[in-house]
């Protein structure tokens, strides 16, 4: 296949947009792929913050970076991502370079426990606000349960609501695959 599947899509957008010394933040840190992936793109002089409300996606992450001895390179904080600017340093407001948001549940974990619209957008105009020119933000939308879809449709009327003279706004999903394949939403800050 040619077209890039939507997971491989979202790593792409976020290695073009950082690089080393950089500063990303992982949202939603789930099982610590994209905070791992993340603090390699950083490298040893940049920083990656990452964020779960779960305990167990917490420890699940700091082992998957001790694992790799790259957990000198990131700082997890127990909490939704709704706090990004009062944990985050001042001196990184501004200059982070990318940010990924996986919505829905944590693979594996209590199906409960999800993102909700209100905390994720607080987070995105966080974010927004924080980004370097040209930063990325990549959504990952899963929307295949009740509370994902609800989200789904809050999110799509907030990006559009955006103003494009200070971020662009992508939507990147497949239109004729089944049972509600995950989706991207990418701003970018200009």
């Amino acid at each position: 296949m040619k077209l890039e599947r939507v997971l491989p899509f979202a790593r792409a957008l976020l290695q073009q947009a950082v690089a080393e010394g950089d500063i990303a933040v992982d949202a939603t840190i789930g099982n610590g792929h994209d905070t791992l992936f993340l603090s390699q793109l950083v490298g040893e002089n940049g920083r990656v913050y990452g964020f779960d409300v779960q305990e167990s996606a917490v420890l699940a992450t700091r082992e998957k970076l001790e694992e790799h001895q790259l957990v000198h390179r990131v700082t997890l904080f127990q909490k939704g991502h709704e706090h990004v600017m009062n944990s985050l340093p001042p001196v990184h407001h501004g200059r982070i370079a990318g940010a990924v948001f996986n919505l829905g549940y944590l693979p594996g974990g209590d199906k409960t426990i999800v993102t909700r619209p209100r905390t994720t957008i607080s987070a995105i105009d966080q974010l927004i606000s924080m980004l370097k020119p040209e930063g990325i933000i990549v959504l990952v939308i899963y929307h295949g349960h009740r509370e994902g879809a609800v989200e789904r449709d809050y999110l799509l009327r907030y990006v559009k609501d955006l103003d494009q003279n200070d971020v662009h706004v992508l939507e990147y999903k497949f239109l004729n695959q089944q049972n509600n394949p995950p989706f991207i939403i990418a701003i970018e800050k200009r």
